[in-house]
C-alpha cells in the first residue's frame, strides 16, 4: 500500500506520534509508503521546512516516504517555487481541521488553483457551515451533544459545498486536483467514472469511511470521531458504490493518532478528531473484499496503483520487473484478534480492538529488504524518499 494521506505528528506533536513509531507501524499494516501532511509544528509551508521534514525522515524512516507542501493564504510565492522532487503535492485544507491552516480567502484560493505546479490535494469541509452547525448543537444539547450530531455539524452540505467550489476551481484553471477522504453520496456527482490515467480531478476516500457508518457512534463514540465526519451507511453504500465505478481513484488512511487521554477525557464534542489507522487498514479493506463489497484486484489498484500514477511516483506501486521491491505477504485463512496484538502506533490504542480479521498480514518488504514477519520488525533499514516522473 503506497497510503497518500497520513498525520504522524513530528515535528511538534512527539507525545502523540513521531515518524519512527508510526512507519513501524505501518510495515505491521502493510504500507510500505507513505506522503505525510503539513499541519505540524512548524507547518510545513516553507521550502526550509520541508527539507528540515526530509531530514528528520532520513533518521527514523522504516517505510518509504514523501511529504506535502502546505498552503496558506499568503505563501503562494513559495508554492510557486516548490520542488517538485521534495514534495508529492500541495495540501490545501479549504476546511478548518487540525491545525490552523484553513485557506478561506477566495483571492488566495484562484492564485493557488491558477499557479500551483503540483497536483493540489484538498480537505474539503466549509467551515461557516460547520460553525453554525456546532453553535446550533450546543445550544440544543447544553453544550454536550451526542456523538451521533458529529455527522450532522460535520454535515453532507458542508461537504458538498466546499468539495463542488474545489472542483470548480480545478475545471476553471486546469488544475490536477486530487480530493481527499470524501464522505457523502452527494459528493459522488462531482467526480467522473473511468480510469485514473485519462482525469485530472480525481478522488480520494478513507477505509474508515468504507467500513464504519454513523450507526457505530453508539458503541465507539471518540474513537471514531474524526474530520470530515462518518456519515450514514446511505453515504457508505455510496462511497462503496463509486469505488467499484471508478468514481473514487483511491483509498487511503488519514492516519491521525491522538492520545487515549487526549480522546477520553472531554466530552465527545471538544474531542480531538482522527484515529490511527495504518496498522489496520489493509486488514480491514480485505474483510470487505472477503464480503465482496471490493473485488482484490480493485482493492489492489486502489491502494498501489493508482496513488502511484496520481502522484507520478516513480518505479513503485506495481509488481514489475525494475520497480523496487515493495512488497506484502498476507494470509487470506486466519482469524486476526486484534485485542490480543500489540499497537504499534505511539498513541496506543486502535478503533479496531474489538475486530477480527480474518486477514492477517505476514510479512512485509521495502526496497527488498524484509522489514516484518510474523508480528515482528526485522530490520532497522531506513526507507527511501519517493522520487516522482516529473518534468516540473
Amino acid at each position: 500500500m503506497i497510503d497518500d494521506q497520513v498525520h504522524f505528528r513530528e515535528p511538534g506533536m512527539e507525545h502523540k506520534a513521531t515518524i519512527a513509531t508510526e512507519s513501524r507501524a505501518a510495515l505491521a499494516g502493510g504500507i510500505t509508503s507513505y506522503m505525510e501532511m503539513p499541519n505540524c509544528i512548524p507547518q510545513t509551508t516553507t521550502h526550509e521546512n520541508l527539507l528540515a521534514k526530509h531530514e528528520r525522515a532520513k533518521l527514523s524512516s522504516v517505510a518509504n516516504f514523501g511529504f506535502y507542501f502546505g498552503a496558506t493564504n499568503d505563501n503562494l510565492e513559495e508554492i510557486k517555487r516548490v520542488d517538485a522532487q521534495l514534495a508529492c503535492g500541495v495540501k490545501v485544507f479549504m476546511g478548518a481541521s487540525t491545525g490552523n491552516m484553513l485557506v478561506d480567502n477566495p483571492v488566495s484560493l484562484e492564485n493557488i488553483f491558477a499557479s500551483c505546479p503540483l497536483v493540489i490535494a484538498t480537505h474539503c469541509e466549509d467551515t461557516p457551515t460547520i460553525h453554525r452547525n456546532d453553535a446550533e448543537a450546543r445550544r440544543q444539547y447544553g453544550g454536550d451533544p451526542p456523538p451521533e450530531l458529529h455527522a450532522e455539524i460535520r454535515s453532507a452540505e458542508a461537504c458538498y459545498l466546499s468539495s463542488s467550489l474545489a472542483v470548480g476551481l480545478a475545471k476553471k484553471h486546469d488544475s490536477r486536483l486530487h480530493v481527499l477522504h470524501l464522505t457523502t453520496a452527494r459528493e459522488m456527482e462531482l467526480f467522473e467514472r473511468g480510469p485514473i490515467e485519462n482525469k485530472k480531478i480525481t478522488a480520494e476516500v478513507c477505509v474508515h469511511h468504507l467500513f464504519f457508518d454513523a450507526s457505530h457512534y453508539a458503541s465507539k463514540g471518540v474513537e471514531i470521531k474524526c474530520n470530515p465526519a462518518i456519515k450514514s451507511a446511505n453515504d457508505r453504500e455510496a462511497l462503496r458504490q463509486a469505488v467499484n465505478e471508478n468514481r473514487i481513484d483511491v483509498i487511503a488512511t488519514d492516519h491521525a493518532p491522538h492520545t487515549y487521554e487526549e480522546k477520553h477525557s472531554v466530552k465527545f464534542v471538544d474531542a480531538p478528531a482522527g484515529l490511527p489507522l495504518v496498522e489496520y487498514a489493509v486488514p480491514a479493506l480485505l474483510e470487505l473484499v472477503d464480503q465482496g463489497v471490493f473485488s482484490l484486484t480493485t482493492s489492489v489498484e486502489k491502494i498501489a496503483h493508482a496513488p502511484a500514477k496520481r502522484f507520478e511516483v516513480r518505479d513503485r506501486g506495481f509488481l514489475r520487473e525494475g520497480f523496487f521491491a515493495d512488497v506484502i505477504v498476507v494470509n487470506p485463512n486466519t482469524v486476526s484478534n486484534v485485542e490480543s496484538r500489540p499497537v504499534w502506533s505511539k498513541c496506543g490504542w486502535t478503533p479496531f480492538s474489538d475486530y477480527k480479521f480474518a486477514t492477517e498480514v505476514t510479512h512485509t518488504i521495502v526496497n527488498g529488504n524484509l522489514m516484518y514477519r510474523d508480528g515482528d520488525l526485522c530490520s532497522e533499514q531506513i526507507g527511501m524518499p519517493l522520487t516522482y516522473d516529473r518534468t516540473t
